[in-house]
């Protein structure tokens, strides 16, 4: 029998006016994922793949789209390494655009990153941050636009859920549950993945992949 996992750490971005199931979702897949099958194996971390955590710019809490109040995990000066990096959307990513504090810790964080990731306009971020040049990507519906204006390099895919391109970005909201499935089936296989969804009960949407290029 193998000895407990040595998790990855799930480093995931919050501020005032992210959208709550943009960081919500992928937190909740990333937690509940276990290596071992079944209901039982939630009840400890022992065969758990990741440890997911959030980072504000402090620990002060910070108030999301719709007014839930978190308090964050950690800040911006104390949080532990991250191995994958995810970066969700909301109304308050727009004044983060020119941030340059959190512009550079995103810089930073994915350079030592094994994975960066975005949900909904946390796109918007990474191509302010410089990480989308060339690349595909996507991002919620209302703001494909926008994504392009801000690099002609990108090429914004309209119709996918879920964009592979060395970065993974996802559409709008919910669908960064499918983008958190996928990251599980690349290091861990389509079984762990099916079966955590069929746990949290979750219809996942493989077809909607945009396929790497080649």
């Amino acid at each position: 029998m193998s000895g407990p996992t040595t998790p990855r750490n799930v480093g995931i971005l919050i501020f005032d006016g992210v959208e709550v199931l943009d960081f919500a979702g992928p937190f909740e897949v990333f937690s509940r994922t276990r290596l071992v099958p079944g209901t039982a194996s939630r009840r400890d971390d022992a065969s758990a793949p990741f440890r997911a955590f959030t980072v504000a710019r402090t620990t002060a809490p910070i108030t999301t789209t719709g007014g839930l109040v978190i308090v964050p995990h950690h800040g911006f000066a104390d949080h532990p390494p991250i191995e994958i990096l995810v970066v969700p959307g909301g109304f308050g990513t727009r004044p983060l655009l020119d941030d340059a504090p959190t512009l550079d810790w995103i810089r930073g964080v994915a350079r030592a990153a094994g994975l960066v990731t975005s949900v909904c306009t946390g796109s918007l971020l990474l191509a302010r941050a410089g990480l989308l040049v060339g690349r595909r990507c996507t991002t919620h519906h209302a703001v494909l636009d926008v994504l392009a204006s801000l690099d002609p390099s990108l090429r914004v895919e309209h119709d996918r859920r879920v964009v592979s391109d060395g970065i993974i970005s996802s559409a709008g909201v919910a669908a960064g549950i499918d983008m958190a499935f996928h990251v599980i089936e690349v290091l861990h296989g389509a079984a762990v993945a099916d079966e955590t969804a069929r746990y949290i009960e979750y219809p996942r949407h493989p077809d909607s992949l945009a396929a790497a290029p080649r």
